[in-house]
C-alpha cells in the first residue's frame, strides 16, 4: 500500500496545522522590521521540532509535499501571498524525493531532509524583492512609511539566496533539536 491513505491524511493535517501555529508565533516577530530577515533562521529552527516528529511517522511518498502545500494554502489565506504554496510544493517534493531515497530509515537524511523543507519560507520573501515597488506601496496604508522605508532598508535585491541559505542551514540545526527531542521516537519507528 504505497498510496496516501486516511491515516496519512490526518497525520499531515496534524502535524501541519502543530507546524504552522508554532511557526506563526514565531514569525510575529516580523512586527519589527530589523527581524523580518530572521524569520528564515527562527522558524526553520524553531519548526524542526514538531516537523521531526512528522518525519519520524511518514513511510510514504508525498506525505512532505502536501503538508507543503497546505502549508503555501495557508500562508496565502494569511496575506503571504501566492509565492508559498509554489516554495511549499516544490521543497515538499524535494523533501519527499529525499526520504524516498534513503528508504525512510536514516535519521541524519531525515535531518538534512528538514533543511530542505525548511527553504519553503522563502516563498514569504519573494515578493518583497521580485515586486519591491508594489509591495512597498501595499505595506503603507497599514503599517506606515517609517516601517515600510525601514522594512526594505533590511531587505536589499540580493538578499534572497542569502535567506535561501540561512533557511537550510538552520533546518539542518532544528532537524538535530528536534531529533534529540524525539529520539525515542525515531529508534521506536527503526530509523538509524
Amino acid at each position: 500500500m504505497n498510496k496516501l491513505q486516511g491515516k496519512d491524511f490526518i497525520n499531515i493535517g496534524i502535524f501541519t496545522a502543530i507546524y504552522f501555529i508554532v511557526i506563526f508565533a514565531v514569525a510575529s516577530i516580523g512586527f519589527i522590521p530589523i527581524f523580518i530577515p530572521l524569520i528564515s533562521v527562527i522558524v526553520p529552527l524553531v519548526g524542526g521540532i514538531p516537523m521531526m516528529l512528522f518525519f519520524s511517522k511518514i513511510r510514504k511518498f508525498g506525505m512532505i509535499t502536501v503538508s507543503g502545500l497546505l502549508l503555501g494554502i495557508i500562508m496565502l489565506i494569511t496575506g503571504m501571498g501566492y509565492w508559498c504554496i509554489l516554495t511549499g510544493i516544490v521543497f515538499g517534493l524535494l523533501s519527499d524525493l529525499a526520504l524516498k531515497a534513503c528508504g525512510y530509515k536514516n535519521y541524519k537524511r531525515e535531518i538534512l531532509t528538514h533543511g530542505l523543507f525548511s527553504m519553503w519560507v522563502i516563498g514569504a520573501f519573494i515578493p518583497i524583492v521580485v515586486t519591491r515597488a508594489d509591495y512597498y506601496q501595499n505595506l503603507l496604508p497599514g503599517y506606515g512609511e517609517e516601517y515600510a522605508d525601514t522594512l526594505m532598508s533590511y531587505m536589499p535585491d540580493w538578499i534572497l539566496p542569502v535567506l535561501l541559505a540561512a533557511s537550510f542551514i538552520s533546518g539542518i540545526a532544528g532537524g538535530i533539536i528536534g531529533y534529540r527531542i524525539f529520539k525515542k521516537h525515531f529508534e521506536r519507528a527503526g530509523i538509524a
